[in-house]
């Protein structure tokens, strides 16, 4: 939606459908207010090994990365090496040649980057032989490392934001250097150099090292979704999610808040179990998708839940719950909530590891309407794996990574797109 509708969400809650059903992400382009069919293209190429973490794109190249070895045509006839990081033309699905650089560890987040890049982030140390650590910056045009991007960056980039020319890494990061750990850094995304004048406090429990899980920016730049093992963020009380004003150099906590997300809630096996956040292409709501291995009305594991963006504390508007199975993906368009993961059901709130009253059966992939929180007759399938864990909207349709090679009940290896009717 991209309005602000209380008079409808009040009616909503008061029928009890918010309770019934009850993600880098940077500049999104506009989304048609349209589904994507549940039958993928055809053309796309498979990736044969491992899985796919991240997708970006620049132009007409899709840019995928993961932790994988083999690629092929389409039509499987042409295999090509490729180590963690490929490339493919949106346009017709060909394999981009030129585009072949060796990353000897996986990588875990993409974004653009400026005058046709693109930065790569995740737990390696190389780059075609040269020591690059965490992170990397490669011209699409020649698959190989920019000249002058040095960034002293170590340990594991697991997401990255862009917004102009400042670049966003969060993860379990460090600077060369320096022995503090930090859950986020901010570089210049054309030179790689840190800027020394971004100072978050991130701080967690017991004072362990803070792990920032995803972050997410709102189409017009100004606002950034940080998810993480914090607990608070400069001093003010923030549960694994804060909404931080990117608009000038000096980042500032936003007002708003939410104490859904309390770090004692899920399975003690994550020390995150929030996975993924996206903004509508409006900025007027942002959707927070989690793992946790628990399962009850009112718990925030395993479940979507939208927020408005616009007041200062918030409780969700909607949830809706998978009934214990995670999901790690999340793309909102005008359309459409799509998720991903390992999913089984959605409308699931009464079912713990099985099907409850009510719910619907949405194999590794579904779709949720925006306004009442509740999933869409969309259901193309997937083969569930562990799950999927990368989505991107194009203007050709909805792109999705994931480490199974079953996708709308044809054979689509680890990479498939949904195209617009």
């Amino acid at each position: 939606m991209r309005r602000h509708l209380p008079v409808l969400l009040a009616a909503l809650a008061a029928t009890g459908a918010l309770l019934a059903a009850a993600t880098g992400h940077a500049y999104a382009e506009p989304s048609p207010p349209a589904l994507v069919s549940a039958d993928p293209v055809d053309w796309t190429p498979h990736i044969t090994d491992g899985e796919v973490w991240a997708l970006a794109r620049v132009g007409d190249v899709v840019v995928v990365g993961g932790h994988f070895t083999t690629a092929t045509s389409a039509d499987g006839k042409t295999t090509y090496k490729r180590k963690n990081l490929m490339a493919f033309r949106l346009s017709d699905g060909t394999v981009v040649d030129d585009f072949a650089p060796d990353f000897d560890g996986p990588v875990y987040a993409l974004t653009t980057g400026p005058d046709g890049s693109v930065i790569a982030g995740g737990d390696f140390d190389e780059v075609d032989g040269t020591d690059q650590r965490a992170i990397a910056r490669i011209d699409v045009a020649t698959g190989h490392a920019v000249p002058g991007f040095t960034a002293p960056v170590k340990g594991e980039v697991f997401t990255l934001a862009r917004s102009g020319r400042q670049l966003y890494v969060g993860g379990r990061v460090y600077v060369e250097g320096r022995s503090e750990g930090r859950g986020m850094i901010r570089l210049s995304a054309v030179t790689g150099e840190v800027d020394d004048t971004f100072d978050l406090d991130l701080a967690s429990p017991d004072d362990r090292p803070v792990k920032v899980q995803d972050l997410t920016v709102s189409a017009d730049g100004t606002r950034m979704l940080a998810l993480g093992t914090f607990v608070s963020v400069n001093g003010k009380p923030r549960s694994q999610a804060a909404m931080l004003d990117i608009s000038a150099p000096e980042v500032k906590v936003t007002g708003w808040h939410t104490d859904f997300y309390g770090v004692d809630k899920c399975s003690d096996d994550f020390n995150t179990y929030l996975r993924a956040a996206d903004f509508d292409p409006t900025g007027t709501y942002v959707v927070i998708v989690t793992s946790g291995h628990e399962s009850r009305v009112g718990l925030p594991c395993d479940t979507a839940a939208r927020f408005e963006t616009g007041a200062a504390t918030r409780k969700p508007t909607w949830i809706n719950y998978t009934g214990g199975n995670s999901l790690y993906a999340v793309e909102a368009t005008d359309a459409a909530v799509y998720v991903g993961g390992h999913l089984q059901w959605l409308d699931n709130p009464h079912g713990h590891k099985t099907m409850g009253a009510g719910a619907v059966v949405r194999k590794g992939i579904g779709a949720i309407d925006p306004v009442s929180g509740r999933a869409l007759a969309w259901n193309p399938t997937r083969t569930r794996g562990e799950g999927l864990r990368a989505f991107l909207t194009s203007g050709r349709g909805l792109l999705v990574g994931s480490d199974t090679d079953q996708l709308g009940h044809e054979y689509h290896g680890r990479v498939g797109l949904f195209p617009y009717p």
